[in-house]
């Protein structure tokens, strides 16, 4: 199921628990006290804490946690659509779906293993998800958490059906943040995006970064790998990698869409931001038997420098 650092208890780095519903929860622990909590409901990422026991990650205190609807907060896996630009519901099935331990996976690389603490999750389609998505697939998901408490999240995607299809997809990535008027993003600046509050018309990024004083919901095109997002108030960096993912998703709901959303507190989105490694703009098209792969990578700095790449080339970014 998880493996783990061979310097230390492997029981003490995963445990297996179950959330008042009865749904397996994976909790990966790391030797400076790290941890990250992954629930068996959407595969989704619902806790990433520091060495110092911070909490990383947003979950709106009205949250729902029953199956079969998505909890608000962490990392959501939005599969086979993102969006409402499609047939299927919000953001496609995938994060409402119950997912299962993986026990003998395809391998991956051994630097993808070596010295972290990791699961790995497997989700194919039921006979409700073909009759609203005809398409046979094998969705492999592995999330480990690093020695240094780097959080990585790696999916593969495999057409086994008879015929090609499309997809798009995102980890949809709720930071937390001190205050979001204390909050920029940096690594967007001149690039084209949709504007998701204007029918996604597409305009070029303007500033030399993005700040907030109101709602925002783009969809940067042909983002670099890395962007960063400073929390000057907390004195914190969330740098944000990615892989096979062009498009960047910057979205806050502000304070009158707030109100709209039964699961999200009218004043939560002061302390929220959701910067989503993406393919939106062209799905994602795999022949019979072709796999995609999309990684993200998250790392969080107790600074608020700009993001210095070399340090980012020996994290592997």
């Amino acid at each position: 199921m998880g493996h783990y650092a061979a310097v230390w208890d492997d029981k003490a780095a995963t445990e297996i628990t179950k959330d008042w519903n009865g749904i397996d929860q994976v909790l990966l622990r790391n030797t400076h006290g790290a941890s990250a909590k992954i629930s068996l409901h959407g595969g989704q990422v619902i806790s990433w804490r520091n060495g110092q026991g911070e909490e990383l990650l947003f979950t709106s205190n009205k949250a729902i946690f029953k199956h079969p609807k998505s909890m608000r907060g962490g990392i959501q896996i939005c599969y086979p659509q993102f969006g409402d630009c499609g047939l299927l519901d919000q953001h496609g099935f995938a994060r409402n779906k119950i997912w299962v331990i993986d026990e003998n996976p395809p391998p991956l690389t051994s630097y993808e293993s070596s010295g972290k603490s990791y699961v790995d999750l497997l989700l194919k389609p039921s006979e409700e998800d073909l009759k609203q998505w005809p398409h046979s697939f094998e969705f492999r998901l592995r999330v480990s958490l690093a020695i240094d408490g780097d959080l990585t999240l790696i999916s593969r995607v495999r057409n086994i059906n008879g015929k090609p299809f499309s997809f798009s997809f995102a980890y949809h990535t709720y930071l937390s943040v001190s205050d979001i008027s204390e909050v920029r993003v940096e690594g967007l600046e001149t690039l084209d995006y949709l504007d998701n509050l204007s029918k996604r018309e597409l305009l070029t990024e303007q500033g030399d970064a993005i700040t907030f004083e109101s709602e925002i919901d783009r969809t940067y095109l042909r983002s670099p790998k890395v962007v960063a997002v400073l929390d000057h108030e907390r004195k914190r960096t969330y740098v944000i990698g990615k892989e096979g993912l062009p498009d960047t998703v910057v979205w806050n709901p502000w304070e009158k869409k707030s109100k709209t959303m039964a699961d999200f507190g009218d004043d939560e989105y002061k302390s929220m931001l959701c910067v989503d490694g993406a393919a939106v703009e062209r799905p994602i098209t795999l022949k019979p038997g072709e796999e995609w792969t999309g990684k993200l990578m998250l790392t969080a700095v107790k600074s608020s420098f700009c993001f210095d790449q070399l340090e980012l080339q020996s994290k592997g970014f």
